[in-house]
């Protein structure tokens, strides 16, 4: 049941978190938005509408919505093939459409089936990948767009040439900074006196630090003086008519267009599973562990998309990394993804050139940690220790996330998981043991409760290596349910394969239905025992019963 939480009650902590989500979005808006082939703005409405929309009608507490990097590479196909922006925002339109359906039809209950450990690996992986690619962005190289999560680059380079290429271009102003905000952000939590100042985020005080040593290595003509494109590029209108130039709208004559169904299709599904995900994964980040509702979140998706393709937005999903901020900046409730929505609207309208002072190193900073926090070695070895079963499949869904993408990452991990699963109930289709008696050992296979067309291989091969002349009793009495297929290999083992190896085979407790007749045991003495145990059982019920009548009579 979901815990309702007052998104007034909390202010103390949300709109900190708020303020430090809105630092660590607005870099990865413009990033987005550019590496999608888009206007810079439209991955700001993107934000604003994924902080106050969709913050507003989603049910979870700690997630945050905006433009995200899994999209980057179908927007920019989509907006070349369709030929014009603001006919992909008739798609994004139709996206949404598609979204708010998918909720209603309750297709959310699909998360149900992630497991924990694949959840996990998703959330390492990304830990992973913020840390290789902030690295360059915290010496100075800026080559990669902020946001970027491809391993493969468009120039055939890769997350790994980028960070060793980075050592040719380290600029040691943004070095400078990067140390100075991480040791600002480090000691935030860790200096006693620091900590009593809850209502000022670290990060807000190591932007500061940040802008403030940039303005003064420029000011004294510095060699460490950062330059403009190592900055945050807000655009910023010149006019009110450049402003509202800025907001497109979608072209509706091309809803007849088949390609606009087809990308909106894709963007749907794509963004559906994308938000599924980081809901299951802002669930487990949660530390009051409040579940969220996935079906309302579909609608609040479908929603938000739908504003923001009427104001010239980008497509949005729920994302792990401003979620991740979100949570380690303390935040409680909704209103911290509002909060920041509130301030990313705000900001355009009123401070864009004192927001393009920031320098991108201490952006960097600010998601180095959130890349550790996310990917700590504690995580891996938890993992370890829990056995191959668990570990395997978070291992390979990390590795999957940072080498291909977030959703391969993810199918990958689940289709290991799967089969360790069918292999787990191969092995327990039965129990299998042997009786020595005077005149012959028994041979006894107990089957499990439940017995699907899965198991017929195990008990295939068990079957038909029974030894020739032997005696084997097949044990139902705690079946539940067998599969046709056992059923009929079971009757094809006792009327043929066992006739001709000469096996005297017994059959205990099949029901009527499954058409297999249960042996005579009156003169058996595997019979004999069976009814032994079940009569000792019911007299051990019996005295249990008579026990109880006592001292209550008494």
């Amino acid at each position: 049941m979901t815990k309702k939480t007052n998104i007034f009650g909390n202010l103390k902590s949300d709109l900190p978190s708020g303020l430090v989500v809105f630092l660590v979005a607005l870099p990865l808006c413009l990033g987005i938005a550019m590496a999608s082939g888009a206007p810079l703005f439209s991955g700001i409405i993107s934000g604003v509408i994924g902080g106050i929309v969709v913050g507003y009608l989603s049910k979870s507490h700690v997630s945050v919505s905006g433009p995200a990097a899994g999209l980057t590479a179908i927007v920019l196909t989509a907006i070349t093939d369709l030929g014009a922006f603001n006919i992909f925002l008739t798609a994004v339109f139709l996206a949404g459409l598609i979204q708010l359906a998918l909720g209603f039809l309750k297709a959310g209950s699909i998360s149900n089936y992630f497991p924990t450990n694949v959840i996990e690996g998703m959330l390492a992986g990304i830990g992973v990948i913020i840390i290789l690619k902030q690295l360059p962005h915290a010496v100075g190289y800026d080559a990669d767009f902020e946001g970027d999560e491809a391993f493969v680059q468009a120039d055939g380079g890769n997350t790994f040439s980028t960070l060793f290429g980075a050592l040719d271009y380290i600029q040691l102003g943004s070095v400078v900074i990067a140390l100075v905000s991480l040791a600002i952000l480090i000691s935030w939590d860790k200096v006693p006196f620091l900590k009593k100042l809850k209502l000022i985020p670290g990060a807000l005080v190591a932007v500061i630090v940040g802008v403030v040593l940039n303005e003064i290595f420029i000011s004294t003509g510095s060699s460490l003086a950062i330059a403009k494109e190592h900055l945050v590029s807000l655009p910023v209108p010149s006019s009110m008519d450049e402003f509202k130039s800025m907001f497109v709208l979608p072209d509706f004559t091309a809803i007849t267009n088949p390609k606009v169904w087809i990308v909106a299709l894709t963007i749907a599904i794509v963004a559906s599973i994308e938000s599924l995900l980081c809901i299951e994964a802002a669930d487990r980040l949660d530390l009051q562990k409040r579940f969220t509702d996935t079906n309302v979140e579909l609608r609040a998706q479908g929603i938000g998309n739908i504003v923001s393709s009427l104001l010239g937005g980008l497509p949005m999903t729920s994302v792990v990394v401003r979620t991740s901020a979100n949570v380690n900046a303390g935040a409680r409730s909704k209103m911290s993804a509002i909060v920041h929505g509130v301030l990313l609207l705000v900001s355009v309208l009123a401070i864009p050139m004192l927001l393009n002072k920031i320098p991108l190193a201490t952006l960097a900073a600010v998601l180095l940690l959130v890349g550790y926090k996310l990917a700590k070695p504690a995580t891996i070895m938890h993992f370890w220790e829990k056995g191959k079963y668990q570990f395997v499949p978070f291992i390979a869904t990390l590795s999957a996330v940072v080498f291909l993408d977030l959703l391969k990452g993810v199918a990958l991990g689940m289709i290991i998981s799967i089969v360790f699963v069918l292999r787990g109930n191969l092995k327990r289709a039965y129990y299998f043991r042997k009786e020595e008696y005077e005149d012959g050992d028994v041979i006894h296979i107990d089957l499990a409760q439940e017995v699907s067309f899965l198991n017929k291989a195990a008990i295939k091969l068990t079957l038909n290596k029974l030894p020739e002349d032997s005696k084997v009793v097949i044990n139902a009495s705690d079946t539940v349910y067998i599969a046709h297929d056992v059923i009929d290999l079971i009757k094809e083992f006792k009327h043929i394969n066992a006739v001709e190896k000469g096996i005297e085979v017994t059959l205990i407790g099949f029901k009527e239905a499954y058409e297999l007749e249960n042996s005579k045991y009156e003169n058996n003495h595997v019979f004999m025992e069976h009814n032994a145990l079940i009569n000792y059982r019911k007299n051990a019920i019996s005295s249990h019963e008579e026990a109880i009548n006592e001292l209550t009579t008494n």
